[in-house]
């Protein structure tokens, strides 16, 4: 029996880490705060908890040199640290994060251990990788070109659940999703290498329907170049990631970021003052007059212009003190897990679309879409925890099972990987639908 090691016990572990405890494997959990570990392993004698500051490098090594497989749900810039540790004890490992430069930098190293450290190995990166990799295989075993690729996912609201003008919720967090919101694009489209810079990000978005659902904003999701290499798109006129949000949020983000609201500068101006207070300041107002109006002035918009309710409702320009903390980024993120929690009982989805502009092999042209629309359990797992950490767990069973023969620093756009982990998905009720026309 393989010993696994979990390295996290964040919102997303648990539905990955019961799949593998359901599948007999030894788990360990370790996590800093050892109650959140504990009630995930809870009921299963094959599962253990115990506390663990990845600071702490004895700690670790004295971990990882007990496990076969180690795998890091931390924060990505601690993937390293990890990295280097199974390394240095000749260990097996996963996550579900993005190939960092200094884990790519690994792979001379793992292979020549005859390691397999798999990444990107949850829903995006992961899913999508997955599943655009199986349609684009199909294609060119078949003879065909793909000529416009494009990929676009989100997690949101479910629809009957989506009851706030953000049309978001957060389970975890704000601060990540609202500092994506400076990162710059660049993408691939007829031929010709568009280039967004961070501030203009939510002035590029479209606006796409999905059956069933709705319109849905779709803006791009940082550099889709890569993916021409990855995904093998070498006739491909077009490349684009994109992410979806419902509509009105673009608008109302690009306003967030040109009023300075996700700024992280800390300020001792923003010492015991009020929300109205602090918004009075951004638009050079006094806080005694109409401050809507001024922020509205300042943000170039009218005064009742949908952008500014939403940042009323929000509570921005209430006269409710502000948290005791030093910069305008922290602050927002604060109200918006205030203003938009799940409340029990509710679910999220998540939506993932790829579809292809074929050029077939007798010259015909066609489009394959591929969706996946996936619903959280209510009072249970949402959608993303279970599309974030069940392919980490089918991914992890197959390198325990040595049924992966591959070695180095990997993501899954093999079909030796795809294949099996798509089944297992499917065999969870998570799959793709795809549809020719």
């Amino acid at each position: 029996m393989k010993n696994i090691l979990i390295l996290g016990a964040g919102l997303v572990s648990r539905p990955g880490v019961v799949f593998l405890l359901e599948n007999n494997f030894k788990v360990t959990v370790a996590s800093r705060t050892i109650e959140k570990a504990e009630k995930i392993v809870q009921g299963f004698e094959n599962g253990t908890a115990c506390q663990l500051l990845v600071e702490d490098q004895e700690a670790l090594d004295a971990l990882v040199k007990k496990h076969d497989i180690i795998v890091s749900l931390l924060p990505w810039t601690l993937h390293i640290t990890v990295a280097k540790t199974c390394l240095k004890f000749d260990k097996f490992m996963a996550t579900t994060s993005y190939v960092s430069d200094e884990m790519r930098a690994l792979d001379t190293d793992v292979k020549a251990k005859n390691l397999l450290f798999l990444n990107e190995i949850g829903v995006d990166p992961g899913i999508d990788h997955m599943s655009a990799m199986q349609v684009i295989d199909k294609v060119h075993d078949q003879g065909g070109k793909i000529r416009h690729f494009y990929s676009i996912c989100g997690g949101l609201p479910a629809p009957e659940d989506n009851d706030n003008p953000f049309g978001y919720k957060f389970s975890w967090s704000p601060k990540g999703v609202v500092l994506a919101s400076r990162n710059a694009a660049r993408f691939l489209k007829n031929d010709k290498i568009i280039d967004i810079k961070g501030e203009d990000l939510f002035l590029n978005y479209r606006v796409e329907t999905v059956e069933g659902l709705g319109k849905f904003e779709v803006y791009p999701n940082r550099n889709s170049l890569p993916y021409k290499e990855i995904y093998g798109l070498k006739d491909a006129l077009t490349i684009m990631r994109g992410t979806y949000r419902n509509i009105g949020w673009c608008d109302t983000l690009k306003k967030i970021v040109d009023l300075g609201l996700v700024d992280d500068t800390p300020r001792p101006s923003l010492s015991n003052i009020t929300y109205k207070q602090m918004m009075a300041d951004i638009a050079g107002a006094v806080a005694t007059g109409d401050v809507v109006a001024a922020v509205a002035k300042k943000a170039g918009l009218e005064k009742d212009h949908f952008v500014i309710r939403n940042l009323e409702w929000l509570g921005l320009f209430s006269n409710e003190k502000i948290p005791p903390m030093n910069n305008r980024l922290d602050i927002l993120s604060e109200k918006l897990m205030e203003k938009l929690p799940y409340k029990s009982g509710e679910k999220d989805m998540l939506l993932l679309r790829h579809t292809f502009i074929v050029e077939n092999a007798d010259e015909t042209q066609s489009t394959i879409t591929s969706t996946l629309i996936d619903y959280g359990i209510p009072n249970g797992d949402s959608s993303m925890a279970r599309t974030v950490s069940l392919p980490l767990g089918i991914g992890i069973k197959l390198m325990a099972e040595g049924k992966i023969d591959l070695t180095g620093v990997q993501i899954p756009t093999k079909k030796e990987i795809y294949e099996p982990v798509l089944k297992g998905l499917s065999d969870l009720n998570i799959k793709m639908t795809e549809k020719i026309t």
